[in-house]
């Protein structure tokens, strides 16, 4: 059998799936599809992530079709998705900075989930090229690979989650209100003996530096926890041979963990901006905020 035989062989292999009761596992890294040069290349998991944006893009458009007063089943299935979510950031996020934020959150829930879901079709991940070592078939590069499986895109997304959180604060609660609610005191001034007041100012100080921290290390966190949960995931389909229950188990995880994500950029958002005087005096009720829905 000639070389490019065999490579074709194993291609098919991978495709059917068959292949997979073999594999140890996955790379953590991704396969370059085009390499540029110079450090520039496209990824297979960027592939897989565009082709699967432009499919979400073209299934929501063609739900909705065009809009109308009385829904289509198509709009009122989205409509739906959207009011559910809605429900549970904006306690979270604050009425003043949902509308602006609610567009951010909805989408990296979306993204997130079905990306995360990708590992779990017949082909993804084990559909490629590679070698036989000792009998056994070993892949090198994935033809196709879950986006958030590849380390690069999980902390692209974290950046831009931690982007947006800075806009946000700084819109609607401002620099003075992130500056106190950082390094402020916290205590009640006439509850407070007065020699403990400045010890306690100094505490809240150093904890404020502290919190700065936990901000500045968000996005590693963020991408590594996703990463973690997803690319673990699909080595444990891998090794398992693709038993139905842990397919079950992941279209749980791939649920938790686009919401665990989403949520904690909410929470982000409404520390600064869910309380009072987080926007310079403006009415905390719901209905003095120009653009929330009544």
């Amino acid at each position: 059998m000639s070389r490019a035989t065999k490579s074709a062989t194993f291609f098919l292999t991978y495709a059917c799936g068959t292949a997979s009761l073999w594999a140890e596992g996955v790379a953590p890294s991704a396969a370059k599809l085009v390499d540029f040069g110079g450090g520039w290349a496209i990824t297979n998991a960027m592939a897989t992530g565009w082709v699967m944006s432009a499919l979400l893009v073209g299934l929501v458009l063609w739900l909705i079709g065009k809009p109308s007063i009385i829904p289509s089943k198509g709009q009122a299935v989205v409509e739906s998705l959207i009011e559910g979510l809605r429900g549970i950031f904006e306690p979270i996020v604050g009425p003043r900075a949902f509308p602006t934020a609610f567009p951010i959150l909805i989408t990296f829930f979306t993204f997130i989930l079905f990306h995360n879901w990708m590992g779990l079709i017949p082909g993804v991940g084990t559909m490629g090229w590679g070698h036989d070592v000792d009998g056994h078939f070993h892949l090198t590069r994935a033809l196709i690979r879950p986006h958030n499986a590849d380390f690069n895109g999980t902390i692209a997304l974290a950046l831009i989650s931690f982007g947006a959180w800075a806009i946000i604060v700084f819109k609607f609660a401002g620099p003075k209100v992130i500056l106190v609610d950082l390094f402020g005191n916290k205590a009640d001034k006439n509850e407070t003996p007065g020699w403990l007041y400045p010890v306690l100012s100094l505490v809240f100080l150093v904890v404020g530096f502290i919190e700065v921290f936990s901000i500045v290390i968000r996005p590693f966190t963020l991408s590594v926890r996703l990463f973690g949960n997803v690319f673990g995931g699909e080595n444990l389909l891998h090794g398992t041979g693709f038993l139905f229950v842990f397919y079950f188990m992941e279209l749980l995880v791939g649920v938790i963990q686009a919401l665990v994500f989403t949520l904690l950029t909410s929470v982000y958002i409404g520390l600064l901006c869910n309380h009072e005087g987080g926007d310079h005096g403006h009415d905390d009720k719901p209905g003095h905020e120009a653009g929330v829905p009544h």
